[in-house]
């Protein structure tokens, strides 16, 4: 999509602070963090919200969730780490193209924190 902020991040078109990349999925630092470690994993393919995953495109969903096995391997995140993604704006979306935020690096509470 030609407006989404993630595309645009993709296509390097805005800055950002790249941790990880392949051909399917794209790993940078969140600008507002709320953890020593808070990044947003994105499939390059724009895919709007999680209720728009379908057996065409849940492939790279997986491998995101490879990605972050592997993230949290090299990051040595052992003592244990959130993986967090709101669908729709009731919960949360702010940025309407699928995101996984990895955080890490502090006690998370739950709910929120």
């Amino acid at each position: 999509m030609a407006d989404c902020l993630f595309c645009k991040i993709v296509k390097g078109e805005i800055p950002s602070t790249k941790i990880y990349e392949d051909d399917s999925v794209y790993v940078f630092a969140d600008i507002n963090p709320t953890a020593p470690i808070h990044y947003l994993l994105i499939p390059k393919e724009h895919i709007s919200k999680l209720d728009e995953v379908t057996k065409e495109n849940s492939a790279v969903i997986a491998h995101i969730y490879e990605v972050i096995a592997q993230l949290a391997e090299k990051l040595d995140l052992k003592d244990g780490f959130r993986v967090v993604s709101n669908c729709g704006e009731l919960a949360g979306q702010s940025v309407f193209h699928i995101h996984f935020h990895l955080l890490a690096g502090r006690p998370l509470e739950w709910p929120a924190g």
